[in-house]
């Protein structure tokens, strides 16, 4: 059986953005969804069952904190690794992302789309996926 291509959900505003880190996602053979606010995002982190999250703070209609804290308070999503792609660097932004329970955390003005794409099978691998 091959392998299942492994899910992420992109949960980004900046729409040029969502789709370079959509093009390097999907040249590395990952399946992709993209939300372009966060209320979305937590609607299509419960519907597609996504293996993992990358998710922007700063958004429309719902920040990143907030989609954190109620992924985490869903059975259906409290286990799935998010991790924070964010232009907020500031340390208590990073505690924050921590202690809601990120599994990482990226500042977008400080990484490639290609480096942000290796993170996350670095991240993915750890966690044995």
């Amino acid at each position: 059986m091959p392998d299942k291509k492994i899910k992420i959900l992109l949960i980004e505003d900046e729409e040029m953005l969502a789709n370079m880190y959509e093009v390097k996602f999907k040249n590395e053979g990952f399946d992709i969804t993209k939300a372009n606010d966060g209320a979305i995002g937590l609607e299509l982190a419960k519907s597609e069952n996504p293996d993992f999250i990358l998710l922007d703070i700063i958004m429309p209609k719902m920040d990143g904190f907030s989609v954190l804290k109620a992924l985490r308070e869903d059975d259906a999503t409290k286990n799935t690794p998010v991790m924070l792609l964010t232009n907020l660097g500031q340390d208590e932004d990073v505690k924050r992302g921590n202690e809601l329970g990120a599994v990482g955390y990226l500042v977008k003005a400080n990484i490639t789309p290609a480096e942000v794409v290796a993170k996350v099978k670095e991240k993915l691998a750890e966690l044995g996926q």
